[in-house]
């Protein structure tokens, strides 16, 4: 169907004067004796299109002005009689492409983000998810950029895995077989299956990365990973985004520079194209949000160690649900106390207890943490887990075997220690979580199209 754009009616001076088609939906209406107004949106852009309806010249306009209509508007692009610098369209034909019932759930009142969750195949349609997945798609391509800018390679690690990275076990089980009453054992179970052993959704593709990074030097995978995590908090999500880096010959300070470039070149690339959207998200969701941003991206981030964190969470004159103590996995209270109290700014908390983090972090010479890093920011708390690996085979199998971990479906990430094994490091940034400090959006369910929660799938 031959239409233009409305961001190119916006954009283009050239288009004043002239006839154009237009299609969109109705995102809101009003009449008047003499003349009726229809806001359209096409969804290429957030601003909405007035479309100036002249009741003499168009009687019968009773179903054009139903909300959630979608319309194709033949008109003539004049300068806006209320809005500077704005432009609207006197229509001359309007043509209905799908009529909407007047039971259409959205209505002129503004909805709640609880509601609007029981309708993620209408919610896009409002200002606030119009918004959302502008600035998701926009932090999407600035992740390409940054990486393929400084060239990493792009690649793809598979979903379906036989191994877990994180050795927590809250994997997603794969299988063709489904419930049966057919086996002695699991044993037999899985021999019987598809792939012949247990298989699962991968938590992450960091293990089949650091394959990659051992030949190509610079990695980055930027994908879907899956964890069945009973957490029912607004930061979880099943399936989520997840973009991750592996780069060989890069200790932990090294991999933290690359984590603080690539999160200043995500803020600064929506400071640039999504101004609008800041604008609203500024007014509706987090008052200073583009102060905040811009802070960001014109100082440095904090690094503290774990240690001197616990000694301030310790000395604290705040009440936490949760005890602390030297040792402890700290929680989202504990991460935001620091960001937003002690360091007011993002803060990288380094070297914790190896006992709390996973097994392929380097063992420092202390015996007792890890060089590893969580990035914690205002609002959110961590968004990007790091660490440098562990390249030295005896001290990775030690971690392992204290963890009661088989070595057989880690064959391949093993053998990386014995063939050239080099010092290199990586990290984790969720992809929901970053829109949730641009954006300043609360829940992680409302930043992602479809959010899959425990209990919980559409």
């Amino acid at each position: 169907m031959k239409h233009t754009d409305i961001i190119e009616i916006f954009e283009n001076s050239a288009f004043i004067d002239t006839d154009v088609t237009v299609c969109g939906w109705v995102r809101t209406s009003r009449d008047s004796k003499n003349m009726a107004f229809i806001e359209l949106n096409d969804g290429t852009s957030f601003k909405h299109l007035q479309i100036v309806i002249d009741k003499a010249e168009m009687t019968d306009i009773a179903e054009f002005m139903r909300l959630g209509t979608s319309l194709k508007v033949i008109g003539t692009v004049v300068k806006s009689a209320v809005a500077v610098d704005s432009v609207e369209i006197n229509a001359k034909s309007i043509e209905i492409l799908g009529a909407c019932p007047l039971e259409y759930p959205l209505q002129k009142k503004r909805h709640t983000l609880e509601y609007l969750r029981t309708i993620p195949h209408l919610r896009v349609r409002t200002n606030t998810f119009n918004a959302v997945f502008r600035v998701r798609s926009v932090v999407s391509n600035a992740v390409h950029e940054y990486f393929q800018s400084r060239r990493f390679v792009y690649v793809h690690t598979p979903l379906i895995t036989a191994s877990d990275c994180e050795g927590a076990g809250e994997m997603f089980k794969v299988t063709t077989i489904g419930y049966s009453n057919d086996y002695k054992s699991e044993e037999d179970y899985n021999a019987d299956d598809f792939f012949g052993k247990r298989a699962a959704l991968s938590v992450s593709g960091q293990l089949e990365g650091e394959v990659a990074a051992m030949a190509l030097g610079k990695i980055y995978t930027f994908g879907p990973s899956f964890r069945a995590e009973k957490s029912n908090t607004p930061r979880h999500v099943a399936e989520f985004w997840h973009v991750e880096p592996e780069v060989a010959f890069a200790e932990l300070p090294d991999i933290i520079e690359i984590a603080e470039g690539l999160i200043k070149y995500i803020i600064n690339a929506v400071l640039e194209k999504c101004p609008t959207e800041l604008k609203f998200f500024d007014q509706h969701f987090e008052k200073g949000l583009i102060d905040k941003l811009t802070s960001v991206v014109n100082n440095d981030f904090a690094v503290m160690t774990y240690t001197e964190a616990i000694e301030h969470l310790l000395n604290a004159d705040v009440k936490f649900q949760y005890p602390v103590e030297w040792g402890c996995d700290l929680m989202t209270e504990h991460e935001r106390y620091i960001s937003e109290e002690v360091c007011k700014k993002p803060v990288f908390l380094t070297n914790y207890p190896k006992e709390i983090k996973s097994f392929y972090m380097k063992q420092n010479d202390d015996g007792k943490t890890v060089a590893a890093t969580d990035l914690l920011v205002p609002g959110v708390g961590e968004i990007i887990g790091c660490s440098e690996r562990e390249a030295d085979l005896e001290k990775l199998l030690d971690a392992m075997q204290k963890r009661g971990m088989t070595t057989e479906e880690y064959e391949h990430y093993i053998a990386l220690r014995r063939f050239g094994s080099v010092p290199h490091s990586g990290f984790g940034l969720g992809l929901e979580r970053m829109i949730m400090y641009v954006t300043g959006v609360q829940n992680i369910r409302d930043v992602i199209l479809y959010p899959r929660t425990v209990g919980s799938i559409y």
